[in-house]
């Protein structure tokens, strides 16, 4: 195992009408002035909106508001938070939403912070050192960054999108209500879901050190959000799935299942990062389109945990050699993506990529990595090209 830092600040306030006491939660902190950050009309529609207006005011906080955060959250809205929130001399940022107003809200924080350009962060061009306090009204079980130190934007100009993670921009609270996810449409409920599963395997499958608990706590929470996601499937009302998933998803990311391991692999998020600048594709749905591929290009590299995935997470025995057994693992995987709705390949994720393209995304995601990205196997950007090909093509079958 590899030592680590445990590091989750974040207040959760999970369960039925947390939402109603946001405003206290923010007065906690000795915060005047918010910044009512959220997406588009959905929060308007169920109510949401009124009760956190209410919510705010019943606790004598003054309030300015900026919708519009779109899925894959654009720079130039957070620009616009920025002055917004010098303008009103904002001190607190309250996102109401899921994982891309929470990111769009962090930015912001950051900006507001520093006089500098907020890109140069997402550039890693240089390290924050400031960030105003930021809270979560969590609508959308997915990204986790409800508890995590990551945030992703987009830049308009090229659509580049890039994370950066830091611990400063972790929320004070996090407001989880699993009732405010049943309104959602079977599609986003099950791309969040897909999101929550690539946090864990994400750092599930690394090479080098692991710790037997933190696997243990990684294969249950995948267990828990695979069945809870087939339930949702047919019952999308049911309370007790929507807390299971939304649980998960704020452990998926907050650290937990990646303790004792080498930092995670993560070069499934670079390889979608550059799908979604490219073709603004919903991030879940584009992770699914690339695992397997990814899967099927690293998993000799990797055999134990491949192998140990598909006995203890899949539930695949009797496959025959090692390779086998995790070749059914990846097969299984994919056929439970595609059981939830979700693509497994590009065609099904609705986009074609010229070779042109793909050979641009392949080159912007080395130069995103610094040239390698990976624990499973160390990708260049030859490989990352190999895999975007795989994935295009719908190969289904070993790579080599």
């Amino acid at each position: 195992m590899f030592d680590f830092h445990y590091y989750t600040p974040t207040k959760v306030h999970f369960g039925k009408g947390m939402e109603n006491h946001t405003g206290e939660y923010i007065k906690e902190t000795g915060c005047r002035k918010i910044l009512l950050h959220y997406g588009s009309g959905s929060i308007v529609r169920t109510g949401l909106l009124a009760r956190i207006q209410t919510s705010l005011e019943s606790a004598g906080l003054a309030y300015t508001e900026l919708g519009g955060v779109v899925p894959n959250p654009r720079l130039s809205l957070v620009y616009e938070g920025i002055r917004l929130c010098r303008q009103e001399h904002v001190d607190f940022i309250l996102a109401v939403g899921g994982g891309s107003v929470i990111d769009s809200a962090k930015a912001i924080a950051y900006g507001v912070a520093d006089e500098r350009d907020v890109w140069d962060y997402y550039a890693h061009t240089r390290q924050a050192s400031a960030c105003l306090p930021v809270g979560a009204v969590l609508t959308i079980a997915a990204a986790g960054s409800e508890m995590s130190n990551s945030s992703v934007i987009t830049r308009d100009d090229g659509m580049i999108k890039r994370g950066y993670n830091n611990d400063i921009c972790r929320p004070v609270f996090a407001v989880m209500n699993p009732e405010l996810t049943m309104t959602l449409p079977a599609y986003q409920t099950a791309c969040g879901c897909t999101d929550i599963l690539m946090h864990t395997m994400e750092r599930y499958f690394t090479n080098g050190g692991n710790m037997g608990l933190t696997d243990a706590l990684a294969e249950a929470l995948m267990r828990t959000v695979m069945h809870n996601a087939q339930i949702l499937t047919d019952h999308p009302d049911d309370y007790a799935a929507r807390a299971e998933i939304m649980w998960a998803s704020s452990l998926s990311h907050n650290g937990l299942t990646g303790c004792g391991c080498d930092g995670g692999d993560f070069a499934s998020h670079a390889l979608e990062h550059e799908l979604g600048g490219m073709f603004d594709v919903a991030h879940g749905a584009g992770l699914a389109a690339v695992w397997g591929s990814w899967a099927r290009y690293v998993y000799r590299d990797c055999l134990e945990r491949f192998c140990k995935f598909a006995e203890n997470v899949m539930g695949i025995s009797g496959c025959g050699t090692d390779g086998e057994t995790a070749l059914a693992g990846i097969a299984a995987m994919e056929a439970f993506y595609r059981s939830i709705g979700m693509p497994v390949n590009l065609k099904e994720l609705g986009i074609s990529p010229s070779e042109e393209q793909l050979k641009t995304m392949a080159h912007m995601c080395s130069l995103a990595s610094g040239g390698t990205k990976g624990s499973a196997k160390k990708l260049r950007e030859e490989d990352m090209l190999c895999i975007y090909r795989m994935a295009l093509s719908g190969y289904t079958k070993e790579a080599f």
